[in-house]
Parts: structure tokens; C-alpha cells; sequence
């Protein structure tokens, strides 16, 4: 969403193949993390998650679903959950659209070349804030994510993975749930990340 002047509201967009694996994983999450550290001032933000080849309609994997049971999630929220394809107005309407891969953010690119100033793997966008100085920070939850987003690329040139491959979250799809489990923990370690940077 663009704003013009003081940005009342923030909208995530997670993106992964499927849409039915990672990137929902992340949306529950990050909404649940947020809820818990803001109360009511969560409702000024949005959290949704789409597929560059969405098995649309479809709910989340098992195996993925039952890794948001530590946090309750797997029934209440995950439960009414269904895939949808990534589309340009989504990108185009987001605030911050996180990837599981670099390919992911190739894809989300090519449908809306303008979106790259906003456009990170989820992994790198975790490590990117992180290094950030927090004491120019906005106070205000809302306003600060747009800040983390606006400050993040300054950190590209000086905090770097070993490897691009680092900023990539594996696909559990057709995998053991072991891989599911790795998947998982590694949106979680991210997702967390981000919601201590808006909301210390």
C-alpha cells in the first residue's frame, strides 16, 4: 500500500511455490507474533501470502500445519486457510513482500519491476534489519516497519550471507517432514526477528 503522508496501516505479502507450505507458515505466524506484542494496535496490519504456482484452493500441507500447533495455530487459524496464485496488484499493494527464495523475488520482480525497493528473500530481510541501529527508529509500530523497509537495502552493501543460497528457505514439498520441521524453523527464527524489530 503507498502512502502519501503519515502511513496508517502495513501490509505483508509472503510469497513460495505453492503457497501452501512456507509463506502461509510465515503469514500465520507473523500475525500471531505481532498480535501478542501489540494487542489492538495489530489491527493496523495486514498479513496475507500468495504462489508464483499456488496449488489454488488448497489448504496448508499437513506437515507444514502441524508445526503451527506450538502456538495453538494449527486448527484455529491454519484450518480455514487456502492457496492463491501470486498476482501483480497484490505485489503492487504490499508494503513488503518476503520471499522463500531468491527465485521467488525474481518471480515477484518480473510481475512488478517497481515492488524492488520492498522486495527481499524473507531470510534476508530478518538479517538486514537486524543489524539496524534502532535509535533513529519511529516508536510507532506501523511507522517503524515502513522504516525498517525504507532502511534495509542501506545494509545490502555492508551485511552480506556467506553465500545467496543463505537467504533461501529449502521447499519441504514432496520431502520427509523433517523437511517440513527445518523449513519451519527457519521462518520462525525469521519471523520472530521482524517482530521484535517493530515491536521491541
Amino acid at each position: 500500500m503507498r502512502h502519501a503522508s503519515v502511513p496508517t496501516s502495513f501490509a505483508f505479502l509472503f510469497v513460495c511455490t505453492g503457497n501452501i507450505c512456507r509463506s502461509p507458515f510465515a503469514e500465520l505466524l507473523t500475525a500471531h507474533l505481532l498480535s501478542g506484542r501489540l494487542g489492538s494496535e495489530v489491527r493496523g496490519f495486514h498479513f496475507a501470502s500468495a504462489g508464483v504456482g499456488a496449488v489454488v484452493g488448497s489448504p496448508m500441507h499437513p506437515d507444514t500445519r502441524n508445526e503451527l500447533a506450538a502456538w495453538g495455530l494449527a486448527d484455529t487459524y491454519a484450518g480455514g486457510f487456502l492457496a492463491r496464485q501470486l498476482e501483480a496488484p497484490m505485489v503492487d499493494e504490499a508494503d513488503v513482500v518476503l520471499t522463500a527464495t531468491v527465485e521467488h523475488r525474481t518471480a515477484v520482480l518480473g510481475l512488478c519491476p517497481p515492488a524492488l525497493p520492498r522486495t527481499f528473500t524473507l531470510l534476508e530481510f530478518a538479517r538486514l534489519i537486524t543489524d539496524l541501529d534502532p535509535g533513529p527508529l519511529p516508536l510507532d509500530p506501523i511507522q517503524r516497519a515502513h522504516a525498517l523497509v525504507r532502511h534495509a537495502p542501506t545494509q545490502r552493501g555492508t551485511t552480506r550471507s556467506a553465500k545467496p543460497a543463505d537467504d533461501s528457505i529449502s521447499d519441504p514439498m514432496g520431502r520427509r517432514r523433517k523437511a517440513h520441521h527445518t523449513a519451519a524453523q527457519q521462518v520462525t527464527q525469521a519471523v520472530t526477528a521482524i517482530a521484535e524489530a517493530i515491536a521491541p
